[in-house]
């Protein structure tokens, strides 16, 4: 399956801490989202999917992700219908195996395009 990622303005990565999650942009938005830490040694930190927004100021308060912001937080989305989310989550989990999560739903992996 083909998604969308998202970068933000100027092409570059979001920035997790600084995204303007009240922007219109992120309302009803639904789907699945990749949370990073940059360099030295990038690595996945979560993946997760549903309400874009909400999810992802839930996981900018949460203290086992935040331990990572020292290298930098980033995050991409893209929209996905609730029907195949639950494939690519665990499609994401099983390739890019996030530092946080380890419950991931127990159904057959849909592939997706990359973001990197």
């Amino acid at each position: 399956m083909e998604v969308n990622w998202i970068k933000c303005g100027g092409q570059q990565w979001c920035d997790l801490l600084n995204l303007n999650l009240d922007h219109l942009h992120f309302e009803n938005l639904e789907g699945v989202y990749i949370i990073w830490h940059g360099a030295p040694n990038p690595a996945v930190v979560r993946v997760g999917q549903g309400n874009i927004g909400e999810r992802l100021k839930e996981h900018r308060q949460d203290q086992t992700i935040l331990a990572y912001k020292a290298n930098g937080l980033y995050a991409t989305w893209a929209s996905v219908d609730k029907y195949s989310r639950d494939g690519v989550e665990r499609y994401l989990a099983e390739k890019w195996k996030p530092k946080i999560g380890d419950r991931f739903p127990d159904v057959t992996p849909i592939a997706v395009n990359s973001p990197w």
